[in-house]
């Protein structure tokens, strides 16, 4: 009687794997198909179920293994099918549908983004080029053995904002107003992180994510409050993102209006002091944005000299006299605001020697520049009469309490005395009886 040799179990899961490759690759001959199906019915039949999904050892001591892959969008993706302790079993890689990609080293697949790398006993790996979003999902390795083992990777998909824009709410700010800019970076994956830079410091905005199709776009919000410093300086919007090497950034400069700051400048005399006969000429400067186009000189509680000359932002002054004597104010104004600076005026006689203190001209409402002030000399006489007048009345008070004391003795009968002998023996005998007289001085 004869005996019929089954097939095993890895031969029938090949057989099995085989005809779906050959059915994927074309229509089989007629003679073919019921082979196929045969082998087909005899692979389900001894192919366990509930072992998918799962990488270990099995009863061979064969272990099927397999790692995650992240790629950028339109970069290459590498897949690979390893095996330990590897008998020559049939691999085979499917794509997420569970269609075969590649069947040993043959791919009924018709992608041909998929390429074989390398194929053994050990090992199946396949590249995927070009790679889009929609490659993204599980790819199963399987391996033929008794009973199969199947193992899964992970592709994952890095897609980089695909457009980065920034956005001022006003072109043109104005020196302490609050403006809004907002920065928008487009079709990510995953969502990006944005940060802001005002020059090199770095500022805090307020980030939404708005997710459609698997893709995040994010926009970020900055309120800042401008002054005139920021004219000109660079508003940056950056992006990181795990598909961005380096710096992905966009930005955009301010433009800040700001009211005029004024300086006044003693062109003559250059240095010594102004004395009366010498001439005065002073220039004002004024920086604003927009630029000051009007610049007017007037005098502080009192009427221009005569004899002054006003010429656009010069003012000029002949043969000085002190009814000249006071404030002088340089004024500019733009469409931001206005502001001044002054000028003290102090003319000296003609025979002052003594060197003029350093003229200050200062910018603003309450700038001003002054002369050598006399006060100061008088207040430190002042000072020094008061001190000397308290040290006198300390010393009055110091000798009223400290009394001073003589004695003197006079003797008595020596106005009866007859002759000078008898009035020194009269003394003699007097003196224990002699008074104490004490006088007093301060």
């Amino acid at each position: 009687m004869a005996s019929a040799v089954l097939p095993s179990g890895s031969q029938c899961a090949a057989a099995a794997a085989a005809a779906a490759a050959a059915a994927a690759a074309g229509a089989p001959p007629p003679g073919l198909r019921l082979r196929l199906l045969l082998l087909l019915l005899s692979a389900a039949a001894l192919i366990p179920t509930g072992r998918r999904g799962v990488a270990g050892s099995y009863g061979d001591g064969q272990n099927l293994f397999t790692k995650d892959v992240t790629v950028i969008e339109g970069e290459v993706a590498t897949i690979s099918c390893q095996v330990n302790k590897s008998d020559d079993s049939v691999i085979q890689l499917l794509n997420p549908n569970r269609q075969t990609i590649y069947f040993r080293d043959f791919r009924p697949l018709k992608d041909s983004r998929f390429q074989l790398l390398n194929f053994s006993s050990s090992e199946l790996k396949v590249s995927l080029t070009n790679v889009s979003i929609s490659d993204e999902g599980r790819y199963f390795c399987q391996l033929y053995t008794d009973p199969p083992q199947e193992s899964y990777t992970t592709i994952t998909v890095l897609v980089p904002p695909r457009n980065l824009m920034i956005d001022i709410q006003k072109d043109t700010a104005v020196e302490g107003e609050e403006i809004e800019v907002n920065c928008t970076a487009m079709a990510s994956k995953p969502a990006t992180t944005i940060r802001w830079f005002k020059g090199n410091k770095e500022l805090k905005g307020k980030s939404e994510v708005e997710e459609w199709s698997d893709m995040y776009t994010v926009t970020s919000q900055l309120m800042l409050k401008v002054h005139k410093e920021d004219d000109g300086v660079p508003v940056i919007c950056q992006v990181e993102h795990p598909a961005v090497t380096g710096n992905l950034q966009t930005q955009r400069y301010l433009e800040v209006q700001y009211k005029p700051q004024v300086h006044i400048q003693m062109t003559y005399p250059l240095q010594g002091l102004t004395r009366e006969g010498d001439a005065l000429e002073l220039t004002c400067e004024a920086i604003g944005k927009p630029q000051p186009v009007m610049v007017t000189w007037v005098r502080v509680d009192d009427e221009m000299p005569q004899h002054a000359v006003l010429s656009g932002p010069n003012l000029f002054i002949n043969n000085l006299n002190k009814t000249d004597n006071g404030t002088y104010r340089c004024e500019a104004s733009n469409v931001v605001g206005k502001a001044h600076s002054d000028y003290m005026l102090y003319v000296y006689d003609t025979t002052a020697t003594t060197e003029p203190a350093v003229h200050d001209s200062r910018a603003g409402e309450e700038g001003s520049i002054r002369a050598v002030d006399h006060a100061v000399i008088g207040g430190v006489v002042a000072v020094v009469v008061f001190a000397m007048l308290c040290l006198l009345i300390i010393l009055g008070r110091y000798f009223a309490r400290h009394k001073g004391t003589y004695f003197t003795h006079e003797a008595k009968g020596a106005d009866d005395a007859a002759d000078a002998d008898t009035a020194i023996i009269n003394a003699e005998g007097g003196q224990n009886n002699s008074e104490e007289k004490k006088e007093y001085f301060i």
